[in-house]
């Protein structure tokens, strides 16, 4: 009836869930069991993704039995056809292409975001970091987690993900929020006094702030006993 099916690639789907699972788990290094829960909500959410992605379109089906093609799509399982951000409109294939980039360069931003977050965090040996990126977010792990959840949806929007992405964000709020009350047990008045002035997970900063989260400057630490770490 059509003319491409460009799924049914199950080794492509492992593939990519072991690479970004394994990713965020380096990163997050869960030890407790409500952290592995919610690092398997994530897992669930990119092994939907990624199924959807590469193995069954679920979300085109369903597309294509409610509202028929009503963008006058020929070949709806050409993979490209899957960004359905420009593919529900119409859009041209450059379009499609672009919004790919978009969605990739939002992931990568998110990478760096984590990335910092981490190389801070470890190289703190124990004490309450709040220099750099922290600076700026008091959990930038989780916020780079989250910019890779989005730049994904702009990638390869489906139903499933979507209904699953709040579930995942309010998740890792619970989880940080929890990690913020273990941490002011450890550090009281210096994180009350940091929590008041630093926002969770989006900053309050313009353009030339930008720079100054990611500068290479040295990490200013309050030198308190080692014990648990900044939360993530």
């Amino acid at each position: 009836m059509y003319e491409s099916y460009d799924y049914g690639l199950w080794t492509m789907v492992l593939l990519n869930t072991l690479i970004f699972g394994g990713f965020v788990f380096g990163f997050l290094r869960p030890k407790k069991k409500y952290e592995w829960r919610t690092l398997g909500i994530f897992a669930a959410f990119i092994v939907a993704l990624f199924t959807e992605m590469y193995g069954f379109p679920l979300t085109i089906y369903v597309l294509i039995s409610l509202l028929g093609s009503p963008t006058g799509i020929t070949d709806p399982f050409q993979h490209l056809n899957g960004h359905l951000l420009g593919t529900l409109f119409g859009a041209a294939v450059w379009i499609k292409y672009l919004i790919c980039l978009s969605g990739g360069l939002v992931m990568g931003f998110g990478v760096l975001v984590m990335s910092k977050g981490w190389h801070q965090i470890h190289d703190a040996k124990g004490n309450l970091v709040t220099d750099g990126i922290y600076a700026y977010i008091r959990h930038p792990q989780y916020s780079g987690l989250f910019l890779i959840t989005i730049g994904m949806l702009i990638q390869w929007p489906t139903i499933i993900t979507l209904v699953m992405w709040p579930v995942l964000m309010y998740a890792y709020y619970r989880l940080a929020m929890r990690e913020e009350r273990e941490v002011i047990k450890q550090f009281d008045e210096a994180y009350l006094r940091y929590k008041e002035e630093v926002p969770a997970f989006v900053p309050r900063l313009k353009w030339k702030d930008i720079s100054g989260m990611f500068s290479r400057k040295r990490v200013k630490e309050l030198k308190t006993s080692p014990g648990n770490q900044s939360a993530k």
